[in-house]
């Protein structure tokens, strides 16, 4: 084989390659929704508080990763894992600030407050 052929072989074969390359690409492009320009609504007189707000009016956040945001994800966009238990996941932050996760009412729930909130109210002249 002469180094001529070799040479126009391998460029039929990246011609190729690139066509299927670009046919996939512009597949992509063209799948992509043409996003129409939103029209600016009036919230208030200031003007650059209405550049602002139409700035943020975009509804993107509610797709972000690919799927939509709702209350059942919750946990996800709070940092709990759903693959542990419950106990797990709300025990670790119980522990973290040197609270049992397992009590009820932690010691500052019980604790009676009249007392301090008397100190407060005189020293505010209430």
């Amino acid at each position: 084989m002469k180094t001529s052929q070799l040479k126009m072989m391998i460029r039929e074969v990246v011609r190729e390659e690139i066509r299927l390359g670009l046919k996939e690409i512009i597949g992509e492009v063209k799948k992509q929704p043409v996003q129409k320009p939103k029209q600016k609504q009036t919230y208030s007189k200031n003007p650059i508080l209405n550049e602002v707000l139409n700035e943020t009016q975009t509804e993107d956040w509610e797709q972000m990763g690919g799927t939509e945001y709702t209350s059942d994800r919750m946990s996800e966009l709070m940092g709990v894992n759903k693959n542990d238990d419950s106990e797990n996941a709300n025990g670790t932050l119980a522990r973290e600030m040197g609270v049992n996760p397992n009590d009820p009412a932690p010691a500052f729930l019980k604790k009676d407050y009249r007392e301090l909130m008397n100190a407060v109210d005189k020293k505010q002249g209430k």
